[in-house]
């Protein structure tokens, strides 16, 4: 597959303060790559040397196996969290400005609108001033205006901000497409339900240092902890069950419903297997949940940054 995108060794300095030190990641074509850390973490100075608006100190920048060159900012598209739209032009003439602004002809940048304008049903907005649309409309065309070049790499910094959930559904889907059609995306949110939904990929960067990143499915896998969620069918001896159960498991919580006669429980299991904890339980009642605890992205962000700064 490869990569649409290299950076080596980064680091970037601001007087005193370094945003980067010695960054390095590599981006895989036609996936969404979610680049995740707390507010001052170093991702939007990573995004600015990508878009070649600042430079790095230290470290070298590859797009699509070439060093990064002014050239390449054509076949990359930019949503900043941070909108920029003329709020007294009309959105037609805004757009049609925008995209003759990254190569494309007036024709052809009609022809693209008119295709977005429809797609996203809002062909009645383009003799709208900008200061008449809501934030989220205003939102819609600057995602337009991202995409419409049909460039290489997206990058999306909270793309989702000033959505409504309907129409924040709408842009996610549209963000699935791009990456099916083949487009490379990175994706900067501190939504971690987004990251679980979009991305199959992730780093987290903290303090200007990249402290985790690889596979989303992968880095769940390094970060679970032997945990299961336990649904057992019982009439009695509960207390004596959980009892017994020292011995083969640690009991993290447990509830007992009294009027299903279920007993649930989470336990972390220590040398057992899943497989003999399985017909001991069998043998004392109705096995009808067990499942394994994956950590969310959420979790492991938290947990990531918490080891951290210890």
């Amino acid at each position: 597959m490869g990569n649409i995108l290299v950076a080596d060794g980064l680091t970037k300095r601001f007087g005193d303060h370094t945003a980067l030190n010695q960054v390095s990641l590599e981006i895989p074509k036609n996936a969404i790559y979610g680049l995740l850390g707390p507010n001052g973490a170093g991702k939007t100075t990573f995004i600015r040397i990508i878009n070649q608006i600042t430079y790095p100190d230290q470290g070298q920048v590859f797009f699509d196996g070439e060093p990064l060159q002014p050239h390449h900012i054509a076949q990359i598209g930019y949503l900043p969290e941070e909108r920029g739209l003329y709020k007294s032009m009309k959105v037609g003439e805004q757009a049609l400005y925008l995209a003759q602004l990254k190569g494309l002809s007036k024709a052809e940048a009609k022809s693209r609108l008119k295709y977005w304008f429809e797609r996203l049903e809002i062909g009645d907005w383009w003799h709208k001033k900008v200061q008449e649309l809501s934030k989220g409309m205003a939102q819609k065309i600057q995602f337009i205006v991202t995409v419409l070049h049909k460039p290489k790499l997206l990058i999306f910094d909270e793309p989702f901000s000033g959505f409504d959930p309907i129409n924040a559904n709408v842009i996610k889907d549209e963000i699935l497409q791009l990456k099916e059609d083949g487009t490379s995306i990175i994706f900067s949110t501190h939504r971690m339900e987004s990251v679980e939904e979009l991305c199959e990929y992730i780093a987290l960067i903290h303090k200007s240092h990249k402290i985790l990143d690889g596979k989303l499915a992968d880095i769940k896998e390094t970060y679970k902890q032997n945990l299961f969620d336990v649904g057992l069918g019982i009439t009695s001896g509960t207390d004596n069950l959980l009892s017994e159960m020292g011995s083969k498991a640690k009991i993290i919580t447990h509830k007992f419903d009294r009027g299903r006669n279920q007993l649930d429980f989470r336990v972390q299991l220590n040398s057992t297997e899943t497989g003999d904890l399985l017909a001991y339980l069998s043998a004392k009642g109705n096995v009808n949940g067990f499942t394994e605890v994956v950590p969310s992205a959420n979790e492991i962000f938290i947990q990531t940054i918490a080891e951290r700064n210890e």
